[in-house]
């Protein structure tokens, strides 16, 4: 049996929602192992001048801990 737990991260990119997703993750792995997965909360963006100027993403991470 494992014991998982759950963090929430928010993270921004002014590329993609995907990016900022990778960016979560990556923030994420720099002070916690063994993440086994992510699930994208929320998507939203920021506008300028017409144009998105800010990808914003709330993540769930899940991860073992041991």
């Amino acid at each position: 049996m494992s014991v998982l737990k759950v963090i929430e991260i928010l993270a921004n990119s002014n590329e993609s929602w995907e990016d900022a997703t990778k960016k979560a993750v990556a923030h994420a792995s720099k002070s916690v192992n063994n993440i086994r997965s992510v699930y994208v909360n929320e998507q939203s963006a920021t506008v300028k001048d017409g144009k998105i100027d800010d990808y914003r993403v709330n993540v769930k991470i899940t991860f073992e801990v041991k």
